[in-house]
This record gives structure tokens, C-alpha cells and sequence, in this order.
């Protein structure tokens, strides 16, 4: 059995874990929580960026194989 003033303590309990709203920051909380990429993706972003740099290498590498195969024809 429960008395009245334990029943309001609980429920303002309750309420004050609730966050309310920033009228300061117009970004919802998932907004929020998005802007601040995870380690995880930080890594995966340095990953694809090295990748892509590795194939630009691999195909100029390629293109002067190709070059220097020519100029041994000639």
C-alpha cells in the first residue's frame, strides 16, 4: 500500500528523468547523436579513403606498365 505523497514523489521522480526539450538547439536528439561518428566509423571512413587512394595508385601504376610496354615495341 502506497500513500498519496509516496505516489507524487514517484511521478515527479519519474518526470524529472525525462529530458525535455532544448529550445537552444533546434537538432533532435538522433540529429545530435549522429554528428558524432562512432570510432567504428571513423575508422571505416580512413579505410575507404586510403582504399580509393591505393586504386588511383594502382591504376596510374597500370598506365605507365602499359607506356613502358609500348616504348619497348617501338
Amino acid at each position: 500500500m502506497t500513500t498519496p505523497e509516496y505516489i507524487e514523489w514517484w511521478v515527479r521522480r519519474i518526470n524529472d528523468n525525462i529530458p525535455e526539450p532544448s529550445h537552444v538547439s533546434s537538432q533532435s536528439i538522433e540529429e545530435h547523436l549522429r554528428a558524432v561518428p562512432s570510432e567504428l566509423e571513423i575508422i571505416k571512413q580512413d579505410f575507404e579513403r586510403r582504399n580509393a587512394e591505393l586504386e588511383k595508385q594502382i591504376e596510374q601504376m597500370e598506365e605507365e606498365k602499359i607506356n613502358l610496354r609500348l616504348d619497348t615495341d617501338v
